[in-house]
């Protein structure tokens, strides 16, 4: 599989060293100082590019390789609002495009196990639900879009959420009592991967579904799978794609 890495921060630098223990080729790596070469000619060649950049950025990048019919793998998150336009480009180009929140097969795991349990709960009475991210100082978007697809899923199963709002205690954010939104704490620290927990509590217990990164490679290793998924489909992806059996 050849490959374009455009965003070679840490991440791409990751995604980079699983791809090449796993005999891919990377033959086109776009930063902040070579964005220009971003274009047709230089995807020529190429079968899946690999995107994780900025809220900025993602979406002229995206549409750059799906217009010169190069598969994409995107992880950008906080551009979402613009998913649908994309998703609609991919069908005009007859091109290839998955997006997910969050690349970690761990995480994915947690997402089925998420909207399970939020079925479950919408059976019982008594419990309120509040969802609690940390990430690295420099994640530039808040809340992070795996808490957003954790909070989506919820609001789809349960009847008495309607929509999410999150606070930022960091910058002085108080807790917000709006019984039909399910709050999201976004906490920034150090250089902690992502941590991720869902909690349901009621007056006498507490339930919480907790996923922790200890390391990027688990991302890298779950972009990596997503692209070789991809290479050579046609359509719009998603992770439930990869876990699908038949």
């Amino acid at each position: 599989m050849k490959v374009a890495i455009i965003g070679y921060g840490k991440m791409g630098r990751e995604i980079e060293q699983v791809l090449l223990g796993r005999g891919h080729e990377v033959l086109l790596k776009i930063d902040l100082d070579n964005r220009a070469d971003l274009d047709a000619e230089h995807l020529q060649g190429i079968d899946v590019a690999i995107e994780f950049t900025t809220p900025h950025t993602a979406l002229e990048n995206i549409r750059t390789c799906l217009e010169a019919g190069v598969a994409v793998v995107s992880g950008t998150t906080g551009w979402t609002e613009h998913l649908g336009e994309m998703r609609s480009l991919c069908e005009n180009r007859d091109g290839c495009f998955m997006y997910a929140s969050n690349y970690s097969l761990g995480v994915n795991i947690a997402f089925r196990v998420n909207r399970y349990l939020a079925a479950l709960m919408s059976r019982v009475e008594g419990y309120d639900v509040a969802i609690e991210e940390v990430h690295h100082t420099q994640k530039k978007d808040a809340p992070s879009g795996t808490a957003i697809t954790l909070a989506e899923q919820i609001i789809e199963q349960l009847p008495s959420k309607q929509s999410w709002h999150c606070i930022e205690p960091q910058k002085g954010e108080a807790e917000r009592n709006i019984p039909q939104d399910i709050e999201i704490t976004s906490l920034r620290e150090g250089v902690v991967p992502g941590i991720h927990t869902v909690t349901y509590t009621s007056a006498e217990d507490m339930l919480s579904l907790h996923h922790s990164l200890t390391s990027r490679t688990a991302l890298a290793k779950g972009v990596v799978a997503a692209a070789e998924f991809v290479c050579g489909k046609r359509g719009n992806f998603t992770m439930d794609d990869l876990f699908k059996t038949e």
